[in-house]
């Protein structure tokens, strides 16, 4: 989970509460009932979706999050898994007692290890996962390519191309949002080009 967990942080950290949620929710699906880590990260992913509430001004959504979540966390020490939960715990608190407490108050940074995660921190597997959940929110166009460059980027890597560019567009995806538009673009004749190859090459053994 540690891949999973770092994306989720770095994307709450950049103010994308609601995207942090869907890096989450995807490791949290694969967990077992029994595995001690799931009520923890189900805490962070309410944390996060009641502060996109409060962006929203969705006080209701808000507070019955901010209500919903310490159950959750409820039993986990301070610094569980590395992820500094006073301050969750501190905000959460603010908010069931004023939903509108974010015009006032920024959002607590989330650490881990001491370490305020940011986008430009990932690794590569950290990356593909901001990547994958960014695109999901941005519709399944942006999400297939992406999924494709993803796949298309593992391979390069397995085949030991370090400088493939699917590589280095991915990582600018993730940590240039203002360039995301020319990002998505260039990835886009990339793909296409990669795929006219491929077909180029199956065609030769029919």
């Amino acid at each position: 989970m540690d891949a999973e967990l770092r994306a989720g942080i770095a994307l709450y950290n950049a103010g994308r509460y609601r995207t942090a949620h869907d890096a989450w929710e995807h490791a949290w699906i694969g967990m077992s009932e029994a595995d001690e880590r799931k009520d923890f990260l189900q805490g962070l992913i309410q944390f996060t979706v009641a502060i996109h509430h409060a962006t929203t001004e969705n006080d209701a959504g808000a507070l019955s999050l901010a209500q919903k979540a310490p159950t959750y966390l409820d039993g986990y020490n301070d610094s569980f898994a590395g992820v500094d939960l006073e301050p969750v715990r501190s905000y959460l608190a603010a908010i069931r007692e004023d939903p509108t407490v974010l015009e006032r108050r920024d959002p607590p940074t989330l650490t881990r290890h001491g370490e305020a995660v940011a986008l430009d921190d990932l690794d590569f597997d950290g990356t593909i996962l901001a990547a994958d959940a960014i695109a999901e929110s941005e519709g399944e166009s942006e999400e297939a390519l992406i999924e494709q460059a993803i796949e298309y980027a593992r391979a390069d890597l397995e085949a030991g191309d370090e400088g493939s560019e699917f590589v280095t567009f991915l990582f600018d995806y993730v940590r240039e949002p203002q360039a995301r538009g020319i990002v998505t673009q260039r990835l886009s004749e990339h793909v296409s080009r990669r795929q006219s190859r491929e077909e180029d090459v199956s065609g030769l053994f029919e």
